[in-house]
C-alpha cells in the first residue's frame, strides 16, 4: 500500500521559511517523479514544482521560481520543499503526489499517488 505523509506545515509570518517534508512508502521512490501541488479555498489544484528520479531535473510554477527549492533524498524515500520568502497568497493546503512516469509534468491528473496534504498558513 502506497503512503505519501506530508509534514512540516504551520502558520508564519510574510517572509518567513517552511520546510515541507514528504514521506514515502510503498513504492520504489527511486523510480518516480515527485511533484509538490497546491489548493487554496475556492481554487483548483494547481502545480507548485517538481523533481525527476534522481533529482537532477527540476521544474517549478513561475510564482515560486527563485523562493522554493525541490529536492529529494532517496536513501530516506523523502522529498522537500524548502519556501523562503513566503507571502499571503502562497496560503494553501500543500500536497506531494508521485508520477511512475519518466517525465516530470505539471499536470495534477497524471500523479498516480497522493497524500492527504499539509496546511501552510501565511499572514500578512
Amino acid at each position: 500500500q502506497v503512503q505519501l505523509v506530508e509534514s512540516g506545515g504551520g502558520l508564519v509570518q510574510a517572509g518567513d521559511s517552511l520546510r515541507l517534508s514528504c514521506a514515502a512508502s510503498g513504492l520504489t521512490f527511486s523510480s518516480y517523479v515527485m511533484g509538490w501541488f497546491r489548493q487554496a479555498p475556492g481554487k483548483e489544484r494547481e502545480f507548485v514544482a517538481a523533481i525527476s528520479w534522481g533529482g537532477s531535473t527540476t521544474d517549478y510554477a513561475d510564482f515560486v521560481k527563485g523562493r522554493f527549492t525541490i529536492s529529494r533524498d532517496n536513501a530516506k524515500n523523502t522529498v522537500y520543499l524548502q519556501m523562503n520568502s513566503l507571502k499571503p497568497e502562497d496560503t494553501a493546503t500543500y500536497y506531494c503526489a508521485a508520477d511512475a512516469s519518466i517525465a516530470v509534468r505539471r499536470i495534477p491528473t497524471r500523479y498516480d499517488f497522493w497524500g492527504q496534504g499539509t496546511q501552510v498558513t501565511v499572514s500578512s
